[in-house]
């Protein structure tokens, strides 16, 4: 009865993210109960394997004892505090402090924001007052990558490149410029590495020229694209760019909302790539989703050039929320949980998870299977040789999500028919198999789905 009256609730006035709100009133919400470790239970007592950490989130497993602690005595000693008027608290000076030890190269001026969205618009802002600072202020137009996903706000959504985020807002807007995704399964260029590479320079050098290089101020890029489809690029794809950029002066900002915390193996992802962007944007795992808190991170010439553009003014820009103790508190927690073996165990989980995926080849529905880390993508195809997508009438979305479901299996399920894993690092060597198992078993029940039997015929 519990669970009804919540459908209905749900039904009357909740509105969810990134949902058919006509579509979700007539299926009514999966209620979660409770989670321990990588496993999530409904309000019906069915328990599912959380195969995506909930959105690309809960990287420490859900129920750590010293994350409840941690955020239970700083509500007790000091639930809020300001970061206006110079003014702070030891929980947040200590985060930015360990985080600043712990980022690429000169990246050791944070600010904190409460999720990835808002980390992306203050990059967009502080990029406009650094060039301005910088006496170039028409250097106002912004390039990303297809296929690309830097947030759903106004601003960021523009920068994200995934026609569902588009459609009815008015974005993106016309200084908001793309280039096309590496993709190597599905590139024109075809797989091979440095034909994918310079393919890429190509595009970004033509897209530059026909701004103007002197116009452009920052590009964007996920080190692997997450909602696009985990798309990951080869190996030295995102250093050549970042070094084309270099070249024209302009900011690179590296996207790391969901690629870090051990997500793909090192703490941060631009560490694989040899890398320091100008900007990193995080969230997510900063946390490990159990509250909500993001962070951009500057270089030392972003930061100087910044303050010594504002002298003794103010620079105007801040949330209400930013460098909340609590959110703080949790970051602190979660960094030790991390270090404290998480990220080993998510180097060895991934590892056995990628392998378990790779074993899928030969199901007859999977095109490709990759990923970095704890990070991965099976990708369905009803033609290996074609690699034609699976038919929109066999609704891959809503019914394989649904199918994983009933198999005891969360999962990511995207509209183009690739099925995304981000499971928390703390999974065990049963866990990540389970993932695989279920996940053949899912890939067999879609097999037998008219639509796509219709579509292999």
């Amino acid at each position: 009865m519990l669970a009804n009256s919540l459908i209905e609730l749900d039904r009357a006035h909740l509105i969810h993210p990134v949902a058919s709100y006509r579509g979700h009133e007539k299926l009514g919400v999966r209620v979660l109960k409770s989670a321990k470790g990588a496993t999530v239970t409904d309000a019906t007592g069915h328990q599912l394997i959380d195969g995506f950490a909930g959105l690309w989130c809960v990287n420490a497993g859900y129920g750590h004892e010293s994350i409840i602690t941690a955020a239970t005595r700083q509500m007790r000693e000091l639930p809020y505090a300001t970061a206006y008027f110079d003014l702070g608290c030891e929980a947040a000076i200590r985060l930015a402090a360990e985080l600043a030890d712990r980022t690429p190269g000169d990246l050791n001026h944070v600010y904190f924001t409460l999720g990835g969205s808002d980390a992306v618009d203050s990059t967009v802002r502080f990029v406009r007052y650094y060039w301005h600072a910088k006496g170039e202020p028409q250097r106002d137009q912004f390039i990303s990558v297809e296929q690309g996903y830097h947030g759903s706000s106004t601003v960021g959504a523009g920068l994200t490149a995934l026609p569902s985020f588009h459609a009815g807002f008015g974005v993106p807007f016309d200084w908001q410029h793309k280039i096309p995704s590496p993709y190597p399964y599905r590139n024109p260029v075809g797989s091979e590495p440095d034909a994918i590479i310079a393919a890429s320079l190509e595009a970004l050098a033509a897209k530059i020229a026909a701004i103007g290089a002197d116009r452009v101020a920052a590009f964007y890029v996920e080190p692997i694209q997450g909602s696009g489809g985990v798309i990951v690029p080869p190996e030295g794809w995102i250093k050549a760019i970042r070094e084309l950029c270099h070249r024209h002066g302009i900011l690179f900002v590296a996207d790391e909302v969901i690629t870090g915390f051990g997500r793909t193996g090192p703490l941060f992802a631009c560490t694989h790539d040899a890398i320091v962007p100008d900007l990193m944007t995080v969230a997510k795992g900063l946390t490990s989703g159990y509250v909500p808190m993001g962070a951009v991170f500057m270089t030392d010439h972003v930061y100087e050039t910044i303050a010594d553009g504002a002298g003794h003014a103010a620079v105007g820009h801040g949330y209400t929320y930013s460098a909340h103790p609590v959110s703080a508190a949790v970051g602190l927690a979660v960094l030790k949980l991390y270090e404290g073996g998480l990220l080993d165990n998510g180097v060895k989980a991934g590892r056995r998870l990628l392998a378990g995926l790779e074993s899928l080849r030969d199901h007859p529905l999977v095109g490709d299977v990759r990923g970095r880390g704890m990070l991965a993508a099976v990708e369905l195809v009803t033609d290996k040789v074609l690699k034609t997508r699976l038919p929109p009438a066999a609704e891959p979305a809503r019914r394989i999500f649904d199918r994983a479901w009933a198999n005891g299996l969360v999962i990511r399920a995207f509209p183009q028919g690739v099925l995304g894993y981000a499971p928390p690092l703390c999974c065990t060597e049963g866990e990540i198999d389970a993932i695989v198992e279920r996940t053949r078993r899912t890939l067999d029940e879609t097999l037998a789905d008219p639509d796509v039997r219709q579509a292999l015929a």
